[in-house]
């Protein structure tokens, strides 16, 4: 029986390795395959483009993140205990890529829409969805928190999501601007506040 290859897989983690650290314009085809240990002409194989390589790393970006979401959103307890995991276990990623990278990495999805969101309309349209989708998320949480009385039930809606969702995004831009996921103390207090406004 012949052995399955792996490069196709490779390429996607070393595009979403590449793209954290260093974005989307500074890296080009060749370095990709360079760090997947991938000849160039096999990266044609698997992606007709830099763009199509992009996409299906920020699908299998999400498709490993997703569950997470899902879980800690979804999952029992009261939801503000939920919304409050979800905004630790961003903050605990960008520590751990500190630690581990020596730099603050931020969100693929959001450096990605930062930098591509004039230039790319495939890319933008699928980070579009991903965002739509994790606002989904939040606001049913928000409803469930609402439900449960522990916020105003006027702050139960999608617009509210939507601002909970950039308020994470945005102190994770600048902990990566900063290179210090310190920024990141306290994200969840100061959001909590802004549900009660």
């Amino acid at each position: 029986m012949g052995r399955t290859s792996t490069a196709r897989e490779r390429l996607l983690d070393a595009a979403c390795g590449l793209m954290l650290s260093r974005g989307y314009g500074t890296i080009g085809v060749a370095e990709i395959c360079a760090r997947a240990d991938v000849k160039k002409g096999s990266f044609y194989h698997f992606f007709e483009s830099k763009q199509a390589l992009t996409i299906e790393a920020i699908n299998a970006h999400w498709a490993a993140q997703r569950p997470g979401w899902v879980a800690t959103l979804r999952g029992d307890g009261p939801a503000e205990d939920r919304l409050e995991q979800l905004f630790l276990h961003q903050a605990a990623a960008q520590r751990t890529a500190k630690t581990q990278d020596g730099a603050v990495n931020g969100c693929l999805f959001g450096n990605l829409a930062l930098e591509l969101s004039n230039q790319d309309t495939a890319v933008q349209a699928r980070l579009t969805e991903i965002f739509e989708e994790q606002i989904d998320l939040v606001h049913a949480a928000l409803t469930d928190a609402a439900e449960q009385g522990t916020i105003p039930t006027p702050a139960a809606t999608r617009t509210t999501a939507r601002a909970v969702l950039a308020q994470l995004e945005g102190m994770v831009m600048f902990a990566k601007l900063a290179n210090d996921p310190a920024v990141l103390d306290g994200l969840w207090a100061q959001t909590s506040r802004l549900l009660r406004i």
